[in-house]
């Protein structure tokens, strides 16, 4: 069965949330393709179960899931002008069937809901998928940066602003 034809529901984390090694396996299967493909590799290797559950403390974190399977995830910090959208992963089994813009949509509504107008993102320089998806999706792009020690730029800052 494929996600398409399950019953998905994107929520924030709930209270007493314990699977940190699923959703930490999540991201990571998420993230695999990019090995081998970005320069610096992706920070998503640094993490651990550990540093997932401390993260939450500080960020707002909505899980897409289908019963008590993890499909997805995304991560929201809030900035001094905007909510800084990270670490969005879908399960690649669970690709292409909307999860990752029903997990954005429900950031919207965060946003919205707290009186943010402006959502951003990173992606990789070489990732030029990700960043036509998310500019089909309102995103534009503001800035080229660089990892410490780069000389060339190895990230894409893009930002939407909410109507």
């Amino acid at each position: 069965m494929t996600a398409a034809n399950k019953a998905v529901s994107i929520e924030r984390l709930p209270t007493g949330f314990d699977r940190w090694d699923e959703l930490l396996a999540l991201i990571l299967n998420a993230f695999a393709y990019m090995n081998g493909v970005i320069d610096p590799p992706s920070s998503a290797l640094t993490l651990t179960s550990e540093n997932l559950a401390e993260r939450t403390r500080a960020e707002t974190v909505f899980l897409a899931t289908a019963g008590k399977e993890l499909l997805g995830c995304v991560f929201v910090a809030e900035k001094a002008d905007y909510f800084y959208v990270g670490k969005l992963a879908v399960a690649p089994t669970a690709q292409g069937a909307g999860i990752g813009k029903g997990l954005l949509a429900a950031v919207e509504r965060f946003a919205r809901e707290s009186g943010r107008s402006i959502l951003e993102l990173q992606t990789r320089i070489e990732l030029t998928g990700n960043q036509r998806a998310f500019g089909r999706l309102g995103f534009v792009e503001t800035a080229r940066t660089a990892h410490p020690g780069f000389d060339r730029p190895t990230a894409v800052t893009m930002r939407k602003v909410l109507a």
